[in-house]
């Protein structure tokens, strides 16, 4: 049987939002080692080789190939495994494609992150001159240039060196000649998908104002420069590119500690941040990033929704204390004082007399403190 697809790997659940990665000249899918796993937990990450490179096969591309040729296959995988519309992030020729699919095929796409990537990789002559030798001499030769134009000096990721040698010379020269071909300069004001730009400050490939002119072409564009990254940011600086993405694919974080303040009220939060040391500084930082910065601004449930499970799960189990805070936090998302008391007899039911008991009485409590204020 004839194979037609790059060769890919899916991580994450089936059901969430599908991403696609896309690899630089010379590696493999393991440039997003770093960084797939981590965002596989909210998104369905397809990550793919390009021909000849990883497990894809060699004749997929030819002589004088195009990026568009290379779109075409990723969007052939897509429709493979039945996604129609995308995330998509591309480091180098990887950015290059996604550029071709923003600009060519905006319906499929629902974002792009371009990364260390440009919309015209410099003059065709030397790509030329490098797919015309690598077609005569193999590979070996480009290995001793390899560090210095993928990371600064003293880094190095040992896999992706060894995919470089290991990659078939005829599909890696076709993927130069995809590279010469490629300006996409004058399509990229009419790119609407929402897009972001990593650079690299150390990258003598494409260096940041490579990432700038597209940043500034394309509408509503966002740039991020990474200091201390070169070519292959992923491999490099995964958990800022990671930080980046998550941005892109999510939206900022919320802010947690307005959350906070809005349901606990100003005072509270202002004695907890007096009474932190450096002990519990750490805590105070998971709370205030976790429990309100995500949890809290979750929209599935409401803030009086949300009143009403807290209220039962503390006194389910018995945190008095916290069941005063939160009664008076419920007051503030709109619960009534009827309403707080119907909360505390449902969890008679199934809490347990003895605790209800207990619960009406600090209720009672804090809901005359409040009205006393």
């Amino acid at each position: 049987m004839t194979v037609t697809l790059l060769n890919h790997l899916a991580e994450g659940p089936a059901s969430a939002p599908p991403l696609l990665l896309g690899p630089s000249l010379g590696t493999s899918l393991a440039l997003w080692d770093g960084v797939a796993p981590e965002l596989s937990t909210s998104h369905r990450v397809v990550r793919w080789d390009l021909p000849g490179h990883g497990g894809s096969a060699a004749g997929l591309i030819g002589p004088g190939a195009t990026v568009g040729d290379l779109a075409a296959h990723v969007l052939a995988l897509a429709d493979a495994l039945g996604v129609e519309r995308f995330a998509y992030a591309g480091v180098s020729l990887g950015g290059a494609v996604g550029l071709h699919l923003a600009a060519h095929h905006p319906e499929r796409l629902t974002s792009l992150a371009v990364v260390c990537a440009s919309a015209h990789f410099g003059d065709a002559a030397p790509w030329r001159e490098r797919a015309e030798r690598v077609r005569r001499e193999g590979m070996e030769w480009l290995l001793e240039s390899a560090g210095a134009r993928w990371f600064t000096p003293g880094f190095t990721v040992p896999r992706l060196l060894r995919d470089h040698r290991e990659a078939a010379p005829e599909a890696y020269a076709a993927c130069c000649d995809a590279l010469a071909a490629f300006d996409l300069r004058d399509r990229l004001a009419g790119i609407t998908v929402p897009t972001l730009l990593v650079a690299g400050r150390q990258d003598p490939a494409t260096p940041p104002a490579h990432l700038r002119e597209i940043a500034d072409a394309v509408p509503g564009a966002a740039l991020v420069e990474l200091p201390g990254a070169s070519h292959l940011a992923p491999a490099q600086c995964p958990r800022a590119v990671l930080t980046a993405l998550r941005t892109q694919l999510d939206g900022p974080p919320a802010s947690g500690m307005a959350v906070r303040r809005e349901v606990l009220g100003g005072a509270h939060v202002d004695r907890a941040q007096a009474r932190q040391t450096p002990f519990t500084a750490r805590f105070q930082d998971f709370i205030s990033r976790y429990a309100w910065g995500e949890i809290w601004t979750d929209p599935t449930l409401s803030r009086r929704e949300r009143s009403m499970i807290t209220l039962t799960a503390l006194v389910a189990h018995g945190h008095g204390e916290e069941l005063a805070l939160h009664v008076r936090a419920a007051r503030r998302n709109g619960l009534s004082a009827e309403e707080i008391g119907a909360v505390l007899l449902q969890t008679a039911v199934y809490c347990g007399v003895p605790a209800a008991n207990s619960a009406f009485a600090t209720a009672q409590r804090a809901l005359a403190e409040e009205d006393e204020r």
